[in-house]
């Protein structure tokens, strides 16, 4: 009686373990981690995204400036040393280097509530690059608040 109590315990335990994965939200395909991002959170974190590199494929920083927060950063190491400046430096790249090809992944997803971290793999008229946002919901859209850069 009791090996057959030991084992329903043991069967039970497992069965709790798998149902509390089952309603976590994390999602790995091809290298790719959503974690706990809803689709209406990833939607939002995508409209934004795909303004950020539309801006580029158009030569035209008005279509970005609304998903950057007005004191945004874009930063990066360059020779060693970290640049960082507003994010109207990356408005003058789309307005004085672009258009261009321009494209992206999302790589890492990472949702709190109203607050995200993301990494994207982005190519930027054949420079690949590694990016990552703080974003923010503000209101019913998401917002970037930094992006810090490496080329790859």
């Amino acid at each position: 009686m009791k090996k057959h109590l030991k084992g329903f315990f043991l069967s039970l335990g497992i069965i709790f373990m798998l149902s509390a994965c089952n309603n976590e939200k994390i999602t790995t395909m091809e290298n790719n981690t959503f974690n706990n991002a809803t689709s209406e959170q990833l939607s939002g974190i995508r409209k934004a995204l795909d303004a950020y590199i539309e801006a580029a494929v158009k030569g035209d920083s008005k279509i970005a400036e609304p998903v950057f927060t007005s004191n945004a950063t874009i930063s990066h190491i360059e020779n060693g040393t970290l640049i960082s400046l507003p994010i109207q430096a990356l408005f003058d790249y789309y307005n004085n280097d672009c258009p261009q090809a321009a494209s992206y992944h999302i790589t890492v997803c990472n949702v709190s509530d109203d607050v995200a971290i993301v990494a994207i793999d982005s190519d930027f008229g054949g420079t690949r690059f590694d990016d990552m946002f703080s974003m923010v919901k503000d209101g019913e859209d998401w917002k970037i608040v930094s992006k810090i850069f490496r080329i790859k």
